[in-house]
């Protein structure tokens, strides 16, 4: 029985927010559900957290859950569409101004006060494209370089400006608090541009919780130009990445992106860090029940390049085959795994690692390798030793026990890991030999398979003692 090893992660919207449609993704693949706090109303966000929490527990499996905050997103803000040609000039400001010309309300304050001439004012995705003339205070003048139908709240990208808005904004501190609530798993901060949002984040999030308990997840969304600037810094200090393909694509030149995503999934993987691939990865599942043969490709292409998680958007959340989409998601990245393409890089994944028992996490892998064991087991009780050993992409299962549940649902995010929520007060080999039973049960090891063993003693920095070969009885 062959299992998927890289994750889904499925954004939950109108069209999978039934509950049976929510058991129906999750049996398909999907590992991590997304809240987008774009959209939709608390109560209907509490309800599809209340109901992922009851069919998780009930099909056993860990399920995280996602809060990605809207951030510093900037709109149209014309209460009525209007159309713009090539070669008009218009007038561009944060308030109306009765002026005579056609005029682009931006909802942002400080966006057009920053913009400077000959800068770039791109709308919904860049099919709209204006180029700064002239510069009066807070207003300016723009030629229409690219025209269309400017229609209201549509996106609005400005590659070229500097703008010192930071990653959370006060939606974003209302929408945070709820989540915390809700003991989400993780918080995605979109167009993060240095390491000092996350950190600020971060500290806000240990206040608002006070009690000491394992906190969320931090997941920075690499989107703008300044992020790739700081990639290094924030890859450091977040506990994952999302490259955020869609404003990526729009900050940047299009033609580079995939290159940018490869450069930064080998990035993550040398600072062991959960990384996810996202954005149209099977937009044509929106409104057609199979993916086209570029978006097959599109995601093989993540798998191969060791991607963690691969995301669902629109597909899942708007589109009329969510659990189709899911379904299709397993059946690339299974097909890709099980190819000689995603085979491991040595020389991508032998970088220096910063933790004291590396050297202990990389004898348990090459033991795995020497002794053709079916699986590599251990405790965690952070995720740490998970993701050290899922850094080493492993042919072989990798069955993570932990106690804690907020724990087993983080690792609902790395590559390979399989989890088991097992309380036995602090008992790393009876919480193991449990481990391996309930996995034998499953069918995923056998009476004499070889399975090694990591061994730590019982502390909150999980300094490993011991790595031993076991048969499975």
């Amino acid at each position: 029985m062959y299992i998927k090893r890289t994750k889904i992660i499925a954004t939950i919207g109108p069209s999978s927010f039934d509950r049976k449609i929510l058991k129906k993704m999750i049996e398909a693949g999907m590992n991590v559900a997304r809240l987008n706090f774009s959209h939709g109303e608390y109560s209907v966000h509490a309800e599809v957290i209340k109901n992922i929490r009851e069919i998780s527990k009930e099909l056993d499996t860990e399920i995280g859950i996602m809060a990605d905050l809207q951030g510093p997103r900037i709109r149209v803000g014309n209460a009525k569409e209007f159309r713009i040609n090539a070669g008009e000039i218009i007038l561009v400001s944060d308030i109306k101004i009765v002026s005579g010309k056609k005029e682009l309300l931006i909802d942002s304050p400080g966006v057009v006060e920053a913009i400077c001439i000959g800068e770039r004012i791109l709308i919904e995705d860049g099919l709209i494209e204006l180029g700064v003339v002239k510069k009066a205070g807070k207003t300016a003048l723009a030629r229409v370089i690219r025209g269309g139908m400017v229609k209201p709240r549509k996106g609005i990208n400005v590659p070229d400006t500097k703008l010192h808005f930071g990653a959370i904004t006060e939606k974003d501190e209302v929408d945070l608090k709820f989540a915390l609530e809700k003991n989400v798993d993780f918080v995605a901060l979109s167009f993060v541009s240095n390491s000092q949002e996350v950190i600020k984040v971060r500290e806000q999030i240990r206040k608002i919780l006070k009690n000491g308990a394992i906190l969320p997840q931090i997941i920075s969304k690499i989107e703008r130009k300044g992020a790739l600037k700081n990639l290094d810094e924030i890859i450091e200090v977040s506990d994952a990445i999302m490259v955020a393909r869609g404003d990526l694509g729009i900050e940047t030149d299009e033609s580079k992106v995939v290159i940018l995503q490869k450069e930064i999934i080998a990035r993550c993987l040398c600072f062991v860090k959960p990384v996810i691939v996202a954005t149209q990865m099977l937009d044509s599942m929106i409104r057609n029940p199979i993916p086209t043969r570029a978006e097959v490709a599109d995601v093989s292409n993540a798998v191969i390049d060791h991607a963690d998680a691969v995301m669902l958007s629109g597909e899942s959340a708007s589109g009329n085959y969510p659990i189709e989409a899911v379904a299709a998601m397993k059946n690339i990245i299974v097909s890709t795994e099980e190819s000689p393409f995603d085979d491991t890089v040595p020389e991508l994944l032998d970088n220096e690692m910063i933790f004291d028992y590396a050297a202990t996490i990389h004898a348990a892998h090459e033991l795995a390798k020497s002794s053709k064991a079916k699986a590599i087991a251990f405790f965690t009780f952070s995720g740490k030793t998970a993701r050290m050993m899922s850094h080493h992409r492993p042919q072989q299962l990798i069955l993570a026990a932990t106690d804690n549940l907020k724990v087993y649902n983080q690792l609902s995010l790395i590559w390979g890991v399989d989890s088991y929520l097992i309380d036995v007060e602090k008992n790393h080999e009876t919480a193991i030999r449990k481990m391996i039973e309930l996995a034998k049960k499953e069918k995923k090891l056998t009476s004499g398979d070889k399975v090694v063993i990591i061994i730590g003693r019982v502390a909150r920095n999980e300094a490993i003692k011991l790595v031993k070969l076991k048969k499975v009885e």
